[in-house]
C-alpha cells in the first residue's frame, strides 16, 4: 500500500484515467463493429456513415493519447479499404 501522498494521488489518477480509457476505447469497438458489419451488409450509406462515426472516435482516441497516432491511422485505413469494396 502506498504511504506518501504522491503515490496516493498518483493511484487515484491512475483509477481515473483507466476508467476514462476504457470508456473511450469501449466506443472505438463498438463503432470498430458497426462499420464491418454495413460492410458486411453491403450498404454503402449506412457503411459510409458508421466509418465516419468510427473515423471521428478514433481521431479523438488519438487526440487524448488513448490510442497511438499511427495505430488510429492503420485502423482508419483498414476501415476505409473494407468500405471502398462495395463502393
Amino acid at each position: 500500500m502506498a504511504h506518501t501522498q504522491s503515490a496516493k494521488k498518483r493511484i487515484r489518477q491512475t483509477i481515473k484515467r483507466t476508467a476514462i480509457n476504457r470508456s473511450i476505447m469501449s466506443r472505438v469497438r463498438t463503432l470498430r463493429k458497426k462499420v464491418a458489419e454495413a460492410v458486411e451488409s453491403k450498404d454503402a450509406a449506412a457503411a459510409a456513415v458508421a466509418y465516419n462515426n468510427f473515423a471521428s472516435a478514433i481521431d479523438k482516441a488519438a487526440k487524448k493519447g488513448t490510442v497511438p497516432a499511427n495505430r488510429a491511422s492503420n485502423y482508419k485505413s483498414k476501415a476505409a479499404k473494407a468500405l471502398a469494396t462495395i463502393a
